[in-house]
Parts: structure tokens; sequence; C-alpha cells
């Protein structure tokens, strides 16, 4: 028997609400399920996800196979990352090795430090320059259309006409 880690839909039309549960892997998507393990809620603003992460390691050191929803909903809950340790997947520093941090940097504040600092700077090639870039061609104006003389002239002939 094939079983798997998936979510069932529950919750009203157009507002759903889903169950974290391990099933059969023929059973169908809201038939019958083996237990319960969480909850998810993506209709919350930020989205709700509760699992029991004993209860989904030990389902998972049992061989279920969580679809790619559940897997990312057990890497939000960290899950996912425990039966990595457990497994030997992750190497973690063990509490005989602890981690401490990096020794903080001192500056000494010489004349010769800030000697050696000028001479570093000073020893920077400088920059090229950078190439220009050739203008391109500016586009031809449009070409006006003259106004006709023409029409001028029998504009102010109608115009002396009238008078």
């Amino acid at each position: 028997m094939a079983v798997k880690m998936r979510l069932m839909r529950m919750g009203k039309k157009k507002a759903p609400s889903y169950r974290v549960v391990v099933v059969d892997g023929r059973a169908p998507r809201d038939g019958r399920y083996i237990e319960q393990i969480g909850r998810y809620d993506p209709q919350q603003h930020p989205s709700f996800v509760e699992i029991d992460n004993d209860r989904a390691t030990d389902w998972l050191s049992k061989g279920a196979k969580p679809t790619e929803a559940v897997e990312k909903l057990l890497n939000i809950s960290g899950a996912l990352n425990t039966m990595k340790v457990r497994t030997g997947q992750i190497h973690t520093v063990g509490a005989s090795a602890p981690v401490t941090p990096p020794a903080p940097r001192t500056e000494i504040a010489t004349d010769e430090a800030a000697a050696s600092a000028a001479e570093t700077v000073a020893e920077v090639p400088p920059m090229p320059e950078a190439e220009t870039v050739a203008e391109e061609p500016a586009l031809p104006e449009a070409e006006t259309v003259a106004e006709e003389p023409a029409l001028e002239e029998d504009v102010t002939e109608a115009v002396s006409e009238e008078e």
C-alpha cells in the first residue's frame, strides 16, 4: 500500500480550506484518510499553516510520500528539515562543537596603517575612459507644407470686395 501525504479540500464553494492528511495512494482526494496531521487555510492573510511536526516526521520516516503542495507546507512548518536532520541528509553542528561567530575586526590606527592604505590606493590603476558612443544622425525633419499664396490672395480679395 503506497501511503501519501496530501491535501483534502474542505470549506465552502470558492472559499477552500484544506486538511493535511495521510491516505492510501489509491483513495480519492476527499475520501477516507488514515490520519489528519494538519490544516492549511490559504484564504487568510497571511496563510494559516498548522502541522503536527512529530506525526509528520513519523509518517515520513515510515515512507509516506508528500505531494508538492504538502512538501511546501512541511518546509514552512519545519517538519521536512527535522526529517532531513534525522536521516543525516543535513549535517548540523553538534552540541560538543558550538558555533562561534568570527572575531570582530580591529583597525590599527597608526601612521603606518594609513600609509599602507594610501599606497594600495595609489597602486590601483585608473579606470579606462568609457568609449564615446557615436551619435546617431538626426532624423530628417518632416517637410512642412507651404501655404499656397493663391489662397491668401483669394481671401484678401474676397474681404476687400465685401467692404
